[in-house]
C-alpha cells in the first residue's frame, strides 16, 4: 500500500529551510561586497561587486590574534574537562559510598549558580592569584563552570554500560583502573564527544569571563575583538560579519565530525 505524501510536512520543511537559509544568505553575501554597496543596496540585495577585502581587513584589525587566543582557551578548557570529568563520572557511577553521592549532589549545585552571581568574587580571586589579564585566568573559571554539566552528561552515559560487562572483567581479574581504560572509556565515546562539543562551545563563545578578567589587546578573544568593527562613526557591518563567519568555521567543523556521537550522548545512549 502506497503512502500518501505529506504535503503539510513538506511545506513546513520549506518554511523552516527559508527561516534558516535567509539569515545565512544575508550574512555570507554581506561579507563579499564592499561596505558602500551594502549600505546602498541593502542587506538582501545580490552584490554587484565581489571582494574579499572584508576578510583581509578582519585580520588587519587583529582577528588573527583574537582567533589564536580563543583557540588556546578552547583547547585548554576541553583538555581540563577531559582530564577531570571521566574519572569523576566513573567514581560517581561505580562507587556505592554515600559520601560520593552527597559530593555529586553538591557538585551539581554548580548548575544552579549563574556566572554573573560569582563574577565579583571570581575577579577578586583571579586578581589575588596574579592571573588577571592572563589567558589562564579565563581558562580556569570557564572550565570550572563546564564541569557540573559535563559530569552529569558523562555519568549518564556510563550508567548505560551493562553491569554484566563489569562483572565479566572482574572475574578475569581486572582492576578498576583497567576497567576504566579498557571498558568504560571506549563505551562512553558518545558521552565524551558530547562534553567535548559542549565545553568547546562554552569556551569559544565565552564573553563574561574574558570581558571582566582581561584588559589588553594581547589577551582578547573573538567575542571581545568583534567590538573593533564598531567606531564612533558607525559599524562596518560587512567586516563584522566576515569576522563572525571566520569565527564560526571551527565550531562547525567540530560539530560535523562529532554530530553522530553528540546526538547519541544527548539521547542518553552513551557509547552503545
Amino acid at each position: 500500500m502506497r503512502r500518501r505524501p505529506n504535503y503539510l510536512a513538506g511545506f513546513g520543511s520549506l518554511v523552516w529551510l527559508f527561516l534558516i537559509g535567509l539569515p545565512l544568505y544575508v550574512m555570507i553575501v554581506a561579507t563579499v561586497q564592499p561596505q558602500s554597496d551594502y549600505a546602498g543596496n541593502g542587506p538582501l540585495s545580490f552584490p554587484d561587486r565581489f571582494t574579499l577585502r572584508n576578510y583581509t581587513s578582519a585580520f588587519d584589525s587583529g582577528f588573527g590574534q583574537y582567533f589564536l587566543n580563543t583557540l588556546v582557551v578552547t583547547v585548554c578548557v576541553v583538555g581540563l574537562v577531559l582530564l577531570l570529568v571521566p574519572p569523576l563520572a566513573y567514581a560517581i557511577v561505580r562507587s556505592r559510598s554515600r559520601i560520593t553521592s552527597q559530593v555529586f549532589r553538591l557538585f551539581l549545585l554548580g548548575l544552579a549558580i549563574p556566572a554573573q552571581a560569582v563574577i565579583v568574587p571570581m575577579f577578586y580571586l583571579i586578581s589575588q592569584a596574579g592571573l588577571y589579564d592572563n589567558l589562564v585566568g579565563v581558562i580556569l573559571p570557564t572550565a570550572a563552570f563546564c564541569l557540573p554539566m559535563s559530569a552529569l552528561i558523562l555519568s549518564g552515559a556510563m550508567r548505560d554500560i551493562s553491569p554484566e560487562l563489569f562483572e565479566a572483567m572482574a572475574v578475569d581479574g581486572a582492576t578498576p583502573r583497567r576497567m576504566f581504560f579498557q571498558l568504560v572509556l571506549p563505551l562512553s565515546r558518545g558521552g565524551l564527544s558530547t562534553i567535548v562539543v559542549f565545553s568547546a562551545l562554552q569556551a569559544w563563545n565565552g564573553f563574561l569571563f574574558p570581558l571582566v578578567l582581561t584588559q589588553s589587546d594581547s589577551t582578547k578573544v573573538i567575542t571581545l575583538g568583534l567590538y573593533n568593527f564598531q567606531t564612533e562613526h558607525g559599524i562596518n557591518i560587512p567586516g563584522l560579519l566576515a569576522a563572525v563567519v571566520l569565527s564560526m568555521v571551527p565550531v562547525l567543523l567540530v560539530y560535523l565530525f562529532a554530530r553522530r556521537a553528540l546526538i547519541q550522548g544527548l539521547m542518553g545512549v552513551g557509547g552503545k
